[in-house]
């Protein structure tokens, strides 16, 4: 699985599940996630090849976008991603029993709606990442 968030906004952008992921499926998913949410600033990540691969690296030098490896050993230094990493971990990986690839990326889709869309964050003054859209009839 391979999970972005926005650490300031507490949202789960994406969680992508496959058998594995190299540097050009890591570009196809950012490039998305860009055109719906913008370039950001900085990216902060492990040092996985997926992400310190040549084609990541002159990609983001284009779009002017830092990056920000944590350094390996070091999970306080992105203590946000691994505090969402063990809640995933723990609501979801731990309950259930994957079959299928399809069936893992149905139910992170599942925990993801509800992740952004349910949980309430005092960080945010006790408000949802992404507040639910009320359709009046």
């Amino acid at each position: 699985m391979l999970t972005i968030r926005d650490d300031y906004m507490i949202e789960c952008l994406a969680i992508k599940v496959n058998r594995k992921f190299n540097s050009t499926h890591v570009v196809d998913i950012l490039l998305d996630l860009f055109v719906m949410h913008g370039v950001p600033d900085y990216i902060r990540s492990d040092n996985g090849i997926e992400f310190t691969a040549r084609l990541e690296r002159e990609w983001f030098k284009k779009l002017k976008v830092k990056t920000l490896f944590i350094k390996f050993g070091s999970p306080w230094e992105n203590s946000y991603n691994e505090s969402f990493n063990g809640k995933l971990r723990d609501e979801l990986l731990k309950e259930e029993i994957f079959y299928k690839l399809k069936e893992a990326q149905v139910l992170k889709e599942q925990w993801q709606q509800k992740y952004n869309t349910v949980r309430i964050y005092c960080s945010l003054d006790y408000k949802l990442p992404v507040p639910v859209t009320i359709a009046l009839d």
